[in-house]
């Protein structure tokens, strides 16, 4: 039934395989179940509830990727989306979060809608497959740059904006957790390198439970006041009724002194990082893992996008900012998930870890950073892909633009739209116009507007 269905053998690859890469996937995901109602508290709203409406959200997402799309990708809450949500839209601009939830439901029903119209298939697969190649380097060091900086070995720097951490100040806090993240990258490499299944998972727990043997032995100090918790799990239940201090609050939302055009800005806002972040997420992973056709198209988008629309929707109702597909999903394909059963694998996990969330919760960043960055050296691998000599400039250059624009701005969405916007204007300045396609130019003229006007 489940080859029936999953095409295992098809895909080259079997359901130990997929399972493996299902959880590795959430593993490296787990820790949304403690960013997530972190920041949305923020906001005002209760974090309990935030944690179950991630979980239920990631759930449907991820299950509808896999059954709907058979494509090893999960879901959950966006980084970076809920920072926006809850710092400025609520924060900066004053909405009640009732009112940013709804944005964020509307949002995902023009995507819903674009979804069915095949305008976001059209988008995907006018983008040149330079940018496509690119995507995949840029996420590879985004991912990687994000892990460093999770596990603190990438810091903050007045002079220079980031640097590296000093590992003898805070020994016992930061500098343990930054030493551990850097051992864990190292057994995660070397696991890799000698070709042992499941590498990756098992440099997430090797990683972890060194970390639980510096806390017992006081190498490792709990300060929960500066963020550093025990990294021994605790068994407890949560709190399930909490879910209804955010279940339906987008249609209570009181638009009081609220202006509709802003509020049309800010649907505009969420939707535009959401669908150029999937985007980028599909087109970077899929590249990496041979899954686009020779004409650089993904055959399954649609129902893609469509699984990706409507754990927006849900995940509005339930009380979560948007939900979309998520860039670790990487570490499952590099851990050899290849099928929607890996998908389903790690959807499972996420209804489970309502249950007992400060198991999974207690996962620190650092044992995490190891996947990220050895899964953001295979995917910078695609760079080989990518001509660099002379006759090839018109696509080398928006390429590296792209690369570089993602870690450096912190956005997926920021490196495709400089990918975009340069190789449209290098095309036209060198008299290689009609060589663009017309959707290329409309994409380019919307980046430059979001710059002009956003």
């Amino acid at each position: 039934m489940m080859e029936k269905f999953f095409h295992l053998k098809e895909n080259n690859t079997n359901i130990k395989t997929e399972c493996i890469a299902g959880v590795t996937t959430f593993m490296t995901m787990a820790y949304i179940l403690a960013v997530n109602p972190n920041i949305l508290s923020a906001a005002g709203m209760n974090p309990t509830a935030v944690l179950l409406a991630t979980c239920l959200a990631s759930f449907l997402g991820t299950m509808c990727m896999g059954l709907m799309a058979n494509l090893p990708f999960a879901l959950s809450a966006g980084m970076g989306l809920n920072a926006f949500f809850a710092y400025t839209v609520v924060g900066n601009m004053g909405y009640p979060w009732q009112v940013a939830l709804l944005a964020v439901f509307i949002e995902g029903l023009v995507f819903l809608v674009l979804s069915l119209t095949n305008v976001r298939e059209a988008l995907f697969n006018v983008i040149p497959m330079s940018l496509k190649q690119a995507v995949s380097v840029g996420i590879g060091v985004y991912i990687a740059f994000i892990g460093l900086q999770n596990a603190g070995v990438v810091v903050n720097n007045d002079s220079t904006l980031v640097s590296l951490v000093s590992f003898t100040d805070d020994f016992h806090t930061s500098g343990i957790c930054a030493l551990l993240a850097i051992i864990g990258i190292f057994l995660t490499a070397v696991l890799y390198i000698k070709g042992i299944k499941g590498s990756i998972l098992i440099g997430i727990l090797g990683t972890w439970l060194l970390g639980i043997l510096c806390q017992l032995t006081g190498l490792y100090t709990v300060d929960a006041e500066a963020g550093y918790n025990s990294l021994i799990p605790t068994l407890s239940m949560t709190d399930f009724s909490a879910l209804g201090d955010t279940f339906g609050q987008c249609f209570h939302a009181d638009f009081d002194g609220i202006s509709i055009v802003n509020f049309i800005v800010v649907i505009f806002s969420f939707l535009f990082v959401d669908i150029f972040d999937t985007l980028g997420t599909l087109i970077g992973v899929c590249n990496k893992a041979n899954m686009l056709d020779k004409d650089g198209k993904l055959p399954k988008i649609k129902p893609a996008l469509l699984a990706d629309s409507i754990a927006t929707t849900a995940g509005a109702v339930l009380g979560t900012s948007t939900t979309t597909t998520f860039v670790e999903s990487s570490a499952g394909v590099a851990a050899g998930g290849r099928t929607g059963f890996s998908a389903v694998i790690t959807a499972i996990l996420f209804l489970i870890s309502m249950f007992f969330a400060p198991i999974f919760i207690a996962i620190p960043s650092f044992a995490t950073a190891p996947a990220l960055v050895i899964v953001g050296f295979l995917m910078f691998s695609s760079i080989t892909e990518i001509s660099f000599k002379q006759n090839n400039y018109l696509h080398a250059i928006p390429a590296y633009l792209c690369v570089l624009a993602m870690p450096l701005f912190y956005s997926i969405s920021e490196g495709i739209s400089i990918g975009i916007i340069s190789f449209v204007l290098l095309h036209l300045v060198c008299g290689k116009g009609k060589e663009v396609k017309p959707l290329l130019y409309v994409l380019a003229m919307l980046f430059l507007l979001k710059y002009i006007f956003l």
